[in-house]
């Protein structure tokens, strides 16, 4: 696993939305973002962490941030869990894991004493495209005030 850090470029990659839109790298190139992997959508962890984001979208928004779901779940499961839950923010159906292997965040996991390959839940703050922030101890519960606390 060869996880972006800060001060990495995140590299150009083009895949899709919940709806099958085209999404690019390029058009978030010079914004602020926050992009957050999640192992899999509508499971209790994952939803707990985009809701929290959902609640919070106001004021990361008025921190200048716009924001980014990623899993390798389809297009239709990621449909499914943005209608749900309205979320205001895109959801990439990324099930040829382009974004999460752009961003090195598949890996070896444990869990309950099985080792299996999955996504690790990691957010990253990129600024100009540059990433500037890496949050590898997700608090989904709370995750908006890690995002905007800064630390």
């Amino acid at each position: 696993m060869n996880m972006l850090k800060e001060g990495d470029q995140v590299p150009e990659f083009t895949t899709t939305d919940q709806d099958g839109n085209a999404v690019r790298w390029s058009d978030y190139a010079t914004k602020k973002v926050v992009v957050f992997f999640y192992p899999k959508a509508s499971t209790p962890g994952c939803t707990a962490e985009a809701c929290n984001l959902r609640d919070h979208y106001k004021e990361l928004q008025a921190a200048g941030y716009e924001l980014l779901g990623v899993s390798a779940d389809s297009e239709k499961r990621q449909s499914n869990f943005k209608t749900k839950y309205e979320f205001p923010f895109p959801l990439l159906a990324d099930e040829d894991k382009t974004v999460i292997n752009a961003f090195g965040v598949w890996g070896p996991k444990k869990f309950m004493g099985k080792e299996y390959d999955g996504i690790h839940r990691t957010t990253f703050i990129v600024e100009n495209g540059t990433v500037t922030r890496v949050i590898g101890k997700v608090k989904t519960k709370d995750h908006a005030a890690q995002i905007l606390s800064g630390g």
